[in-house]
């Protein structure tokens, strides 16, 4: 009779073993949430950013991240000169401007 106890007990401990892919699974699923609701929108946005410093050209009227609001008066490879008042000129990098304004915002 005995023997039959230590079969059943010799099932249940062999029935335990490595926990397999079900254990990954919720980290699996923690990553997928975390590429679509953080990574993904922020690999857009730096793309839409790119090309709108690409696209900048004389005469645009932008804004920095600094909040200066001016127009473009000469484009270089990474810098651009604003105007930001009558006979006052700024020299901002590219990176810098965060939105291009409608034409007719700076007067």
């Amino acid at each position: 009779m005995s023997f039959l106890i230590s079969d059943a007990m010799a099932q249940t401990a062999g029935a335990s073993g490595s926990p397999g892919i079900m254990s990954f699974l919720p980290m699996i699923a923690l990553f997928v949430i975390f590429y679509f609701l953080l990574i993904r929108p922020q690999q857009k946005r730096q793309k839409d950013h790119k090309n709108m410093v690409s696209g900048l050209a004389k005469g645009d009227e932008i804004v920095t991240m600094g909040g200066v609001l001016g127009k473009i008066t000469a484009v270089g490879e990474n810098f651009l000169t604003v105007e930001v008042a009558k006979g006052t000129e700024l020299k901002v990098q590219k990176v810098s401007v965060q939105a291009m304004m409608p034409k007719g915002t700076y007067k």
